[in-house]
């Protein structure tokens, strides 16, 4: 037998640690899964409890010693355990849960491995031994995990997936018959560190329900792996303690409606931890052990609330919901059983909406407002589906002139959001399939109040000449740009900073330059038209334009974002005037993402600053065309920015002649984050030359503004 002294100390001198080879016969078959044709195993070795193996992991990955002598059973090193999991239903994902027992178990165990449909060889239930020679324990989430050392992992303490290949040589199922796992049961107020040795236990938890933000919803969303919460007890208005349920959108059960009532829980507990931050967590086998149908809830909800009955309410158009406010610039509450049946027409999928979708019918469209991120996620919001709408006790309210649907808040002194809390109230999924959302067809000029809140389409239209160049985003706030006709009439776009298309910092989608048609939704704010597009596709803009030209982007023949930190060689700083402050770079507030950045004051004080900031010296020779174009960030008040270019740099900023550029600049001294592109500034009279680009700050005693300066690029053609 091998010198294994680390792990000696577990060895008995009963018969009890050691496993006798048996004879093994198929003859353990069963309804779900079949399991002819698999072999199974019932190995000797020495057995290494749950407990002792876990204590192998001290803040670093451990190896258990490979099996040098593989023809001696004796002396390999295995965990004996029950499956407490199955993946049958696809919740659980390349991960295999055992428990030490199948009734009361004392230790519960994570093997992660690379495989799936692990059920049909280690069905629920099975005895398995798992030979511990060659795997490696570690963590991820800071759940301890049985898996392998590859060389690849990302940290010390992580380890990789047990290759699929490798399973069947590490993992044996018993060729006794399967047992039944008998769920421990546990509160959730039991879900405390003194607890963890259950994590991969098959756990049950009375009394539970879903809290109220998850009634009415599915499971997940098709492909998307969400969390839901229980609770247990009621204590002033709240649970007394509450654990995550985490689904898989590529569960058999996943489009299943949660379970509205209160009851028995049965699933895999396990934990997440994110800092000093542990998230308690369960996942489901599959949806029929979960018996949750009683009444009334712990929160007081006396019956299912997802049935939806239009026969009993007031059928209303978008039509008539607008008209409860015309006239009047305050909220109106709708009394009414009344209910309202819309398509989804736009939704935040992209991040361009944020926390409201807007729905239409053949009458109109309007904006409806809830808290709640990432509606597109959930089934009564998808883009093309009909949702029922109950309108009782729901506000509408023109703001800023567009009428609204939502709800008050702040004691019912604002109108705003329908709280996540309250959404199953409301919100019934029609469960018909999604439909084309077919765009209304309108010019520019035929724009009217009628249109607000609808999906259309404007032909033939082109940005203003004068944001050629420049991104749809100024960085994270909403931007404008202008939307134009061949007969000079415009219409603003508007663009979220926070969309998948826009740009914490400008640079990545400039605005096309050709002539197409738009798909957006039209808004109105204090009677100016705004659309809003919900990706790039719905801007298609590949013609030429009105005048039959055909704007090509200017290439970029020099740029730095600063990115590594610190100037290179093709930047000169030079400090005029003040107490020794020069130009430097900053990451601060934006991770890794350096910029350029220059601030007069010090230790609270303000002082007189003349600062410059100097590229190096590009080439023009042999170009038609030049442009530079930089995104601007200022806070606290004191002296624009100026920016200036030259030709004739003497090494002196004194002696040189420069020229003053019309740049476009940030003005919001307010906040930080607001980057504002500078568009494209013509350098033409540059052409054929060395051009050098200066950024001069000037700040002084009584005020001195910070000045940040980043995705530099000079453009020629």
């Amino acid at each position: 037998m091998k010198k294994y002294n680390s792990i000696l100390k577990y060895i008995f001198v009963m018969a009890s640690s050691l496993f006798v080879v048996t004879g093994c016969v198929h003859d353990d078959k069963y309804d779900q899964p079949n399991l002819d044709g698999y072999d199974c195993a019932d190995k000797k070795g020495i057995v290494v409890p749950f407990a002792d193996v876990k204590a192998k992991y001290q803040n670093a990955r451990y190896v258990f010693p490979k099996d040098t002598t593989p023809d001696n059973e004796a002396d390999d090193l295995y965990m004996v355990g029950y499956v407490s999991s199955t993946d049958e239903t696809g919740n659980i994902y390349k991960t295999i849960y055992v428990q030490d027992a199948l009734e009361n178990p004392t230790q519960g165990f994570t093997v992660s491995v690379d495989a799936v449909s692990t059920y049909t060889k280690y069905p629920q239930g099975s005895k398995v031994y798992i030979k511990l020679n060659g795997l490696a324990i570690g963590t991820y989430g800071g759940l301890v995990q049985l898996g392998v050392e590859t060389g690849a992992e990302t940290s010390a303490t992580s380890v990789s997936r047990i290759p699929e290949k490798l399973v069947a040589k590490q993992i044996f199922r018993s060729c006794a018959p399967k047992g039944k796992i008998v769920p421990k049961v546990m509160k959730l107020a039991d879900m405390i560190a003194a607890n963890d040795q259950y994590f991969g236990c098959l756990i049950q938890v009375n009394d539970v329900e879903f809290d109220s933000r998850a009634l009415c919803t599915t499971y997940a969303p098709s492909g998307v792996t969400v969390d839901k919460t229980i609770g247990e007890g009621w204590v002033s208005g709240k649970y007394a303690k509450t654990a995550v349920v985490r689904n898989s959108g590529f569960a058999s059960f996943a489009s299943q409606l949660l379970p509205s009532g209160k009851g028995k829980f049965v699933g895999i507990y396990s934990k997440f931890q994110s800092g000093s931050t542990t998230t308690y967590q369960l996942y489901v086998n599959k949806s029929e052990d979960l018996d949750m149908k009683t009444f009334p809830r712990l929160d007081g909800l006396t019956a299912g609330p997802c049935d939806f009955n239009p026969s009993t309410l007031t059928a209303k158009t978008v039509a008539d919901v607008k008209q409860l406010a015309a006239g009047t610039t305050n909220w109106v509450q709708i009394t009414g059983d009344n209910y309202l049946k819309a398509q989804v027409v736009a939704n935040d999928e992209t991040g361009n909406l944020y926390k409201y979708v807007y729905v239409e019918d053949a009458t109109g469209g309007i904006r409806i407002n809830m808290n709640k991120t990432n509606l597109y996620l959930d089934s009564r919001f998808r883009l093309g589906k009909d949702v029922n709408i109950k309108l009782k006790n729901l506000y509408v309210r023109s703001v800023n002139g567009e009428v609204q649907i939502g709800a008050l808040f702040n004691n019912n002194t604002q109108f705003g959001q329908i709280e996540e809390v309250d959404m199953y109230k409301y919100f019934f999924d029609s469960n018909t399939a999604s439909r084309a959302v077919v765009p209304t067809e309108k010019t520019i000029s035929q724009l009217s109040m009628a249109d607000v809140g609808r999906w259309i389409k404007i032909k033939d239209v082109e940005f203003v000449k004068g944001d050629l160049g420049r991104t749809l985003t100024d960085g994270n706030n909403v931007t404008s740009r202008t939307l134009e006709d061949c007969s000079g009439n415009t219409v603003v776009l508007r663009t979220s900073g926070q969309a998948s298309f826009g740009t914490t910092k400008p640079g990545s989608y400039e605005v096309k330059g050709g002539k197409g048609d738009v798909y957006a939704i039209l808004s109105v704010f204090n009677g100016t038209y705004q659309l809003w597009i919900t990706k790039l596709a719905n801007i298609d803009f590949d013609a030429p334009r009105c005048d039959g030209s055909v704007y090509t982007p200017i290439p970029v023949v020099y740029s730095d974002d600063f990115a590594a930190g610190g100037f290179s060689a093709d930047w000169t700083t030079v400090n005029k005037v003040g107490p020794n402050q020069f130009w430097q770079t900053s990451n601060q507030g934006n991770g890794t993402n350096y910029y350029a950045m220059m601030n007069g004051n010090a230790s609270g004080s303000n002082f007189a600053n003349e600062d410059w900031l100097i590229s190096k010296a590009v080439n023009l020779a042999g170009k038609t065309k030049a442009a530079v174009s930089f995104t601007t960030d200022v806070r606290y008040s004191g002296n624009a920015l100026q920016v200036y270019a030259t030709d004739n740099y003497t090494g002196d900023v004194t002696t040189t002649n420069w020229t003053l550029l019309p740049a476009t600049l940030d003005t919001n001294a307010n906040a930080f984050g607001d980057w504002v592109g500078s568009g494209n500034i013509d350098l033409g009279a540059f052409l054929g030359k060395n051009v050098r680009i200066a950024f001069k700050y000037t700040s002084t005693t009584s005020g001195a503004a910070t000045w940040e300066v980043d995705d530099f690029k000079i453009k020629a053609q």
